[in-house]
């Protein structure tokens, strides 16, 4: 009879029982003139038992697509409605947030410092703090991100497909694509893997722009998930297309430096050595033609068009059978 009754939640000195919403403030450190800064998080504790699924974004406190998609879900979520809860922490990396920067004020990257450490640097104190109020009490994970400085993304799932939960969790999501991604050293995906915590993590839009169909898209994947999950009573509304799915990917790159003159697009099918822009000098004399080593889909590009030799322009996912992933 116990097992089927919903327990509390506890995060530091907060205790949320069933049936609750709130909102709490997570000591992380000070400043140098001793303000101090706080995880901003919103816990929803369900009235019935259920998977406890945290979403976390800004862990590069540039990435801001995924706050505005934690607050729209939020707003369509009610406890005494929801089974099992959910942690939604919105900004992670609130120092990096504040500056409008992807790292901490040292120049680390925070996805990469975890598991962390207690003892450690200020990047690796953040990441403990976040696995051991967070990650550890959860048993599903969505991670929101963009791409980094100057570059974009096709909305994407990246995650190990080949974990059943994980690639179940993957399709319900339904964005556009979705990507076997390797663990990354130090990520958060990767810490919360080897908890055995299956973690999707999405990918759209750019640094310090709000992009309304990756924020759409986001919101909906994640209903979406806690759906199939079961936290929710609603149907589960799929797209009519469903996800592509892609096991490799590749960059195609600068060959000279120069002045970019894109001629595709984000989510654009392209054929291999397929004409994908033009790099110009500063008087328009000379130019060099980039083609695409693949056929596949254009998923990530630079937006500032000054490149260097070697930059990477494009990133695009690889097609096995481009007519299935097509149809």
């Amino acid at each position: 009879m116990m097992q089927n009754l919903a327990l509390p939640v506890e995060i530091g000195q907060y205790t949320i029982p069933p049936g609750k919403k709130q909102q709490l403030d997570l000591p992380v450190a000070r400043l140098p003139t001793q303000t101090q800064l706080s995880l901003p998080i919103t816990v929803i504790n369900g009235a019935q038992p259920g998977p406890r699924l945290w979403l976390s974004a800004a862990i590069h406190g540039d990435e801001i697509n995924g706050v505005e998609i934690i607050r729209q879900v939020l707003t369509q979520l009610q406890p005494k409605r929801l089974r099992g809860s959910l942690i939604a922490v919105p900004i992670v990396n609130v120092f990096g947030f504040i500056e409008q920067s992807r790292y901490l004020p040292d120049r680390r990257d925070l996805n990469r410092s975890f598991p962390g450490s207690p003892r450690g640097s200020l990047a690796a104190r953040l990441a403990h703090l976040f696995m051991h109020e967070v990650v550890r009490r959860c048993t599903h994970g969505i991670d929101l991100h963009t791409a980094s400085h100057h570059r974009s993304n096709w909305p994407q799932i990246r995650a190990n497909l080949a974990d059943p939960e994980t690639y179940r969790c993957a399709k319900a999501f339904n964005a556009p694509l979705m990507i076997q991604s390797s663990m990354r050293d130090g990520s958060l995906r990767q810490a919360a893997a080897q908890r055995g915590i299956p973690v999707l993590l999405y990918e759209a839009g750019e640094a310090l722009r709000f992009d309304p169909e990756a924020i759409q898209i986001g919101v909906e994947g994640i209903l979406r998930v806690m759906a199939i999950l079961e936290m929710l009573s609603r149907e589960t509304v799929v797209s009519p297309k469903p996800s592509i799915e892609v096991k490799e990917t590749q960059w195609a790159r600068a060959s000279r430096s120069g002045i970019l003159h894109m001629q595709v697009a984000l989510g654009e099918v392209v054929q291999k050595r397929q004409p994908l822009g033009l790099i110009l000098d500063a008087f328009g004399n000379k130019s060099a033609k980039i083609q695409s080593p693949c056929q596949g889909m254009v998923i990530g590009c630079t937006r500032n068009p000054l490149v260097n030799q070697g930059d990477a322009i494009l990133h695009i996912a690889k097609f096995s059978n481009l007519q299935r992933a097509t149809a």
